[in-house]
């Protein structure tokens, strides 16, 4: 297969699937299961409802499955080495090579080993099986000789092309932080949400200070 196809800045390889179309072009109008006069009988006595007893709001705190979740989110919105912008795989910069068929581009290949292409020229490829063991730029040379070879074109190779020993596989963006970053993680998202919730408490302090009364929010 031609697993690292994508359909940036060319017309995509395969047309998206109709079939979710196809399946719910025979559904009919929901029914009621129940008539305005069948339902308009029924009335709760208000007098019969009573209060919870012994209910008490939960913390975050207390739930250790939600406090670690926030604190993770909070950790990888702050991770300055994982906001960085990322370029991508089929970004123009990372260009190893193209296919020209009669002088037009009908197939570009990337550092990484991905390739985007015409409907045209994919139909005409088929079902190609890439060799196992290759990866990043010895894929993308492999994949650039064959695509030329099956179209009768041309390998023009790119200024932006890098050698295997260059290259470096893209990392996971997934990240696992123990417990002390977790529990330090948490403290820090409190104090900013006090720290945020001071600003937008200030000038309504203010006002109310400059018209001589006062309030507590520390309830």
């Amino acid at each position: 297969m031609i697993s690292g196809v994508s359909s940036a800045a060319l017309p995509h390889l395969r047309p998206a699937s109709t079939s979710a179309s196809n399946a719910t072009s025979g559904l009919q109008p929901a029914v009621p299961d129940a008539t305005d006069a069948a339902t308009s009988g029924f009335r709760i006595d208000v007098s019969q409802v009573k209060p919870l007893s012994g209910a008490k709001p939960i913390s975050v705190a207390d739930n250790p499955v939600l406090r670690d979740l926030m604190a993770t989110n909070w950790l990888m919105t702050h991770d300055t080495s994982a906001t960085q912008a990322a370029v991508s795989d089929d970004a123009p910069e990372n260009t190893y090579a193209r296919v020209k068929v009669d002088g037009k581009v009908v197939a570009t290949l990337y550092n990484g080993g991905s390739s985007t292409m015409t409907n045209a020229a994919a139909a005409k490829i088929g079902n190609l099986q890439d060799p196992p063991g290759l990866s990043g730029p010895d894929l993308a040379q492999w994949r650039a000789d064959t695509y030329a070879e099956l179209l009768g074109g041309t390998v023009e190779k790119a200024p932006t092309a890098i050698t295997q020993s260059q290259w470096t596989p893209r990392q996971s963006s997934s990240a696992t932080y123990s417990r002390d970053q977790l529990d330090a993680a948490f403290q820090a998202m409190l104090a900013e949400g006090q720290r945020v919730m001071a600003q937008q408490q200030a000038p309504y302090l203010a006002t109310r200070a400059r018209s001589g009364t006062s309030a507590d929010f520390s309830t």
